[in-house]
């Protein structure tokens, strides 16, 4: 299923993760060469992608929202 980023925060290994409006989070790394998301580096790349849609597997799965979503109006 197709969700837009809202949003971006970091795990406890500073990792990016696209927060999706479903309330799911998504790993957007950058870890060349498996993984080239050079854009993920910078504030303005990240913010570039603010409404892009990922394919949220969770969504599929039935999966509750993640912890970073608690609180939120979603």
């Amino acid at each position: 299923m197709l969700r837009r980023i809202i949003g971006f925060h970091q795990d406890q290994q500073l990792d990016w993760v696209a927060e999706l409006e479903c309330g799911h989070g998504q790993h957007t790394r950058h870890r060349p060469p498996w993984q080239k998301r050079e854009w993920v580096t910078s504030a303005a790349g990240r913010a570039a992608k603010i409404g892009v849609e990922l394919d949220c597997r969770k969504c599929e799965d039935g999966a509750p929202p993640d912890d970073w979503a608690a609180g939120r109006n979603l």
